[in-house]
């Protein structure tokens, strides 16, 4: 299958491109190549014949449209996205720019060229966005986000991605584009940039930094190891039925406090020093808007694809610490020029960090 991943340099997007291409399918990856994208990242795959690179931005319209029709794929795997919710707090506009006109251009070309395809091929072709659990607001103590549950978003990332899986829904009645929609939980695993929660305690830790945790540490999320999610997102490609939501979660609810203690136990396991990591721990002013819980019923992908996470989170985790300090090349180099783990998203109300 020829697929054509948006994002491919970055995290998921880059996990996608390497289990792909693993697979025998070939891959055109049209990245932007913004601030948290990484070509280093897919190292193991320029080479291959099957692996192309489009360097276009969604948010040009003519861009998009040539890097579709360059690529002539059988499906469309869409992952390009602004992502950090504390940057959509700081900068809210780019994430609109990016996530909804973005996507919209995207459906756009893919519709343009669908549509010039032969009546088989026509029928084949699919396009898969890839979106969030945010999309549904917050949890209270109990219950799981459903693919019925109702869109609530509380952030500006999260409006953004809701506003977007609403565009690609609509193509599909609107335009019988043959659209599906993951929603994922949090994911964690190699190549995540530092700015998000595991790669920045692990990173803040081995350096000798305060390892900062919002509020009181109690908010929960469900945390999905990110080769398991790109088995999933092309078991969905392959396999989902159009026009259908499915939710992929890893089963693995923690607090953040309890993630973050169980990272320094085992940073304390890998790289053991006179103290504990734990005691780089420092609560600081929470995140506007916080949102409490979230927790995903991922039972609908299980019964109908069979697919559910192979990966637990001790070992998950273990893995990814591994990496980090096997890999010292990769963050130091945005650390040094793109990102030195500054605190974003503080808002008004919060102290400077």
């Amino acid at each position: 299958m020829k697929l054509l991943v948006t994002g491919g340099c970055g995290f998921i997007g880059s996990a996608v491109v390497r289990m792909a291409i693993s697979r025998g399918h070939e891959v055109t990856n049209l990245d932007a190549l913004t601030y948290a994208a990484n070509p280093a990242n897919l190292a193991s795959v320029e080479s291959d014949r099957r692996y192309h690179f489009i360097r276009a931005d969604l948010r040009n319209l003519d861009a998009t449209q040539a890097a579709v029709d360059a690529a002539r794929p059988d499906a469309i795997l869409h992952l390009a996205a602004e992502t950090h919710v504390d940057r959509s707090i700081d900068a809210p506009s780019v994430f609109v720019e990016t996530n909804v006109n973005g996507t919209a251009n995207l459906l756009q070309a893919a519709r343009a060229f669908r549509d010039r395809l032969p009546a088989d091929d026509r029928d084949e072709f699919r396009f898969l966005h890839v979106s969030t659990d945010e999309v549904y607001g917050s949890l209270g103590e109990t219950g799981l986000f459903s693919e019925t549950s109702p869109y609530q978003p509380n952030s500006p990332y999260a409006a953004s991605k809701a506003a977007a899986d609403m565009l690609v829904r609509s193509w599909g009645k609107t335009y019988g584009l043959p659209v599906l929609i993951t929603n994922c939980s949090n994911n964690y695993g190699p190549c995540q940039f530092p700015e998000k929660l595991v790669p920045m305690v692990i990173l803040s830790a081995i350096r000798g930094r305060p390892i900062p945790v919002y509020g009181s540490g109690t908010n929960v999320r469900d945390w999905l190891y990110v080769d398991d999610h790109a088995d999933a997102l092309l078991r969905v490609l392959e396999s989902g039925r159009c026009g259908e939501i499915y939710n992929i979660g890893g089963d693995a609810e923690m607090r953040n406090i309890d993630l973050v203690r169980q990272l320094c136990t085992l940073l304390d396991e890998a790289r053991p020093t006179t103290q504990s990591y734990s005691d780089l721990i420092t609560f600081v002013d929470d995140r506007p808007g916080h949102d409490h819980r979230y927790a995903i019923d991922a039972g609908k992908i299980d019964r109908e694809l069979g697919w559910r996470p192979r990966t637990d989170p001790r070992t998950g985790l273990r893995n990814t610490v591994k990496w980090y300090l096997d890999h010292e090349s990769w963050w130091q180099g945005i650390l040094d020029n793109r990102y030195d783990q500054e605190r974003l998203g503080a808002g008004p109300s919060a102290a400077p960090q």
